[in-house]
């Protein structure tokens, strides 16, 4: 398959204007493929060659103002256009197309639950082809009609409000000018939930057996999307662009949501059948945020080409965090997005794979597919909220809307961005964009506190790095009346670096923490005094923002080998049963789990880590028999079932149903225990088999593929790797759980001769099935329990003399970079 090259894109763009899309698609002709009838009409500004985008099973008749076209001229997905003259064109294409089962292009699913079929699209980047005939660059925006045939007791969902014609027919509402990849179509048997807003019709839906869960959450995912839609319009003002609001909660979809405008489409584990926390639905509710925001800012306005894509989505993020803080119940957003969020920002900037927010050059849609990152989502969200912070909300607000409003329903580029926000200020944004969104790396900051005359202090930070920073740096004093227990805030300090001048604090706090609030994006350290207060009293700290710094802050140094990470367990053990914070006790219990009981201790070190961990989680049991915190307690259990090195407990609780003093085991707290079950070599196929036809749903499906994979027996293995790497039959979901279960440290004997083969395979399979495969043969199935240097060595060799796809490199340069790291920390 060619991919589209920013050259190729721009030479297009000064070609055409495209104005006009009419699409037809027939979804009644059989389980494999679908017909998909395409007229476009666009106008060539002179004479010229150029080509349009499809990629379908069979093309059937093409023509060019009503002249023929040789369908064999078709290569791979590009059909060429010879000898356009200046003027208007029409351009008809009748083909059949492929349904996917892998979330790119029209993805096709069938409940296992009750057999009921749906599809939707994903078209973002360059899928648009899987689906209909496109000239397929974000820059050549077009009005979109679209029809569709559709089986009896189907309804139809897309970007518009759709009519219901008769005999299967539909019609959507004509859009106004989009980007080829935010058209989407949902199709199926749906469950809708329907209400209406400022005179807006808004729409929630999912498949009919998600319906039970969905409908008790409907009033709260409403509320949420009220309280958003309303807040957006007090800050932005340019009104909501387009005539309805529907969210579509739809089955094995790739990322957490796609912002269509008037059809976001989210994955439908947000639909929760099973107990969460509140952290959980406050990160729900932060997508429902974030997709919105991307109605005004990826939708209204576009980015000309991928290397802004930032432009979309560290907007949406930014804005996502900010809005849900200040418009709904959830008030803590920002606690979430440092200990959680941040972190993957922060790793992904050290690797070798690092680049600009906002890059100079992508040169083509497969190098942008993978700057889809922490980088562009965390990393850029934090820098947008430096800039606010340096800036001023309300200038900030102000370069926005000028923004939108000199480039809505067009296209737009970094320079722009800029430009407008220089509109409404007098500092140098052009100097600020260079040093934050042109570098690559994480600066560092490490307080140096002198003192001086009379017994006061002076601080002097120590900065490694070259961006500008405006942080707020915290002094702490302990409590006398509490016993010395708890930390109260004396001062918060403004402060720029790099400074000027020595900044006086008085007398010497227990704690200094630079960066209080979390204002930027930075790694920052301790002075001696400040780390022997952190690990005595962290949990005395008043703010959960302010505990949320100190835990990154503790990570970051583990992971840079300036701490053991024997010393982070014992700082959780010691800290997290005094915690309140959901999102830091379900942060930090991540970490400490799937890195350093995982990857940073040695083999002979995870025994006793594991122990520490499960005596952790036992003591926030025990904390919370009274039922006052479930969250707390559903957090604690989950992880003392993941780091269970024995049986019994969790089996007795997978016999009686329920955890004493509870909660009772629901379908994903089950399928938990029988996996580790499974590590552990504690359960078989018969009971396995048993748990699925007591829950046969999709989550059923994969968790039983997940805990077949995990069985300790050279059996289970060979099914396993065959069902991933040979059959190609699996789906992403079902080919995620099987590679979840794989590889697991207590069987790394048994799993030892698939170390070499994995390379081989995984390169194979992403060259066959293609991106969305590759992202998770690379993420998923990678052997990263295998901290040595053998498996260094084969990755390396696999990279230089294998060739895989950019979406499997990426991957697997990132994997071997945290093996190279992990290594170090256990050196350290």
């Amino acid at each position: 398959m060619s991919v589209l090259t920013r050259d190729e894109a721009q030479t297009r763009a000064k070609l055409l204007d495209v104005h006009h899309y009419a699409i037809a698609l027939d979804l009644t002709t059989g389980d494999e493929t679908f017909t998909s009838r395409t007229v476009v009409r666009f106008t060539a500004r002179t004479q010229a060659d150029t080509f349009v985008e499809l990629k379908p099973a069979e093309l059937r008749e093409a023509t060019l103002d009503g002249h023929p076209l040789d369908p064999e001229t078709l290569k791979e997905n590009r059909l060429p256009l010879k000898g356009l003259t200046a003027g208007e064109h029409e351009l008809r294409i009748d083909a059949v197309m492929r349904y996917s089962r892998t979330g790119e292009g029209m993805h096709r699913f069938t409940d296992p639950t009750d057999g009921e079929t749906y599809v939707y699209t994903q078209l973002f980047m360059d899928d648009v082809q899987r689906v209909f005939a496109a000239f397929d660059q974000p820059d050549l925006k077009a009005v979109f009609d679209l029809s569709v045939k559709a089986p009896a007791g189907w309804s139809v969902l897309a970007n518009g409000i759709t009519t219901e014609l008769g005999d299967g027919n539909w019609q959507a509402a004509t859009t106004p000018l989009i980007s080829t990849y935010l058209v989407a179509v949902a199709a199926g048997p749906w469950h809708s939930v329907r209400t209406e807003h400022r005179g807006l019709p808004f729409g929630i839906h999912c498949r009919r057996s998600l319906a039970p869960y969905l409908d008790p959450d409907a009033d709260e995912i409403f509320e949420i999307t009220r309280q958003c839609y309303d807040r957006y319009h007090e800050k932005f003002e340019e009104p909501y662009p387009f005539d309805s609001y529907d969210q579509a909660f739809v089955p094995e979809f790739n990322a957490g949501a796609m912002e269509n405008p008037g059809l976001v489409t989210f994955r439908d584990e947000f639909v929760y059948r099973s107990a969460v926390t509140d952290t959980e639905r406050q990160t729900r509710a932060m997508v429902i945020a974030h997709e919105m925001a991307h109605m005004w800012f990826g939708d209204l306005v576009t980015l000309r080409w991928w290397d802004d894509i930032w432009l979309n989505e560290s907007f949406a993020e930014y804005m996502g965090y900010q809005t849900l803080t200040e418009a709904t119940r959830f008030t803590d957003t920002w606690v979430d997005f440092g200990v959680m969020r941040k972190g993957w920002g922060y790793d992904a900037d050290q690797r070798p794979s690092t680049h600009p927010v906002a890059p100079e050059a992508v040169d083509d849609t497969a190098s942008a597919l993978l700057n889809f990152d922490g980088i562009s989502y965390a990393k850029g969200a934090s820098a947008l909220r430096q800039l606010v912070t340096w800036l001023g909300e309300k200038d900030f607000l102000a370069g926005i809307n000028t923004h939108f409003a000199r480039h809505r329903f067009a296209n737009a580029t970094l320079a722009d961005f800029i430009d407008s926000l220089a509109s409404a200020t007098e500092r140098d944004v052009h100097a600020w964009a260079d040093a934050w969104l042109r570098t690559t790396g994480v600066d560092t900051l490490r307080p140096v506190v002198t003192r001086g005359e009379e017994g006061t202090y002076t601080l002097q930070v120590e900065h490694k790095g070259s961006r500008p920073h405006r942080i707020a740096v915290g002094l702490y004093d302990l409590d006398v009346a509490d016993e010395g227990r708890h930390l109260v805030l004396r001062e918060r300090l403004d402060l720029d670096v790099p400074q000027s001048t020595p900044q006086p604090i008085g007398k010497r706090p227990t704690l200094l923490l630079l960066n209080d609030g979390d204002l930027t994006y930075t790694k920052v350290r301790f002075d001696p005094e400040s780390f022997k207060a952190v690990t005595e009293t962290l949990s005395g700290l008043p703010s959960p923002l302010t505990r949320a710094v100190v835990w990154n802050a503790l990570r970051d140094a583990v992971r840079d080998g300036e701490l053991p990470p024997t010393a982070y367990l014992d700082a959780a053990r010691a800290h997290l049963p005094h915690e309140t914070d959901l999102a830091l006790v379900q942060g930090v219990l991540a970490f400490a789990s799937a890195y350093v009981t995982d990857r940073y201790v040695t083999p002979e070190q995870r025994p006793a880590a594991l122990a520490t961990l499960s005596s952790l989680c036992r003591d926030l049991i025990r904390r919370t028999e009274d039922g006052d915190n479930p969250g707390l307690r559903l957090i604690a259990v989950r992880h003392c079932v993941n780091a269970a090195a024995h049986p019994d407990t969790i089996a007795a609780w997978l016999a009686d149903g329920t955890v004493p003093g509870g909660p009772e085991l629901d379908p994903e707290l089950r399928w938990r225990v029988l996996a580790r079950l499974a590590v552990l070599g504690a359960t078989d196929e018969a009971a396995i088999a048993a748990e699925l036809e007591r829950d046969p749903s999709a989550t059923g499906q994969e968790g039983a593929a997940r805990c077949r994979a995990a069985l300790p027996t050279e059996e289970a293995k060979a099914q396993a790797w065959e069902a991933m790497f040979t059959r190609d039959d699996l789906s992403n979901y079902l080919f995620t759980a099987t590679a979840q279960g794989f590889w697991q440290p207590e069987q790394t004997d048994l799993v030892r001769q698939y170390l070499p083969r994995y390379y081989e395979d995984a390169v194979a399979l992403a060259a066959r099935r293609g991106p969305a495969i590759a992202e998770a043969a690379g993420r998923w199935a990678f052997p990263d329990h295998a901290i040595d240097e053998d498996n260094q060595a084969l990755g390396q060799a696999c990279l230089r003399d294998a060739d895989p796809i950019p979406a499997l490199r990426r991957k697997l340069v990132d994997q071997l970079d945290d093996l190279g790291r992990a290594l170090r920390v256990r050196q350290s």
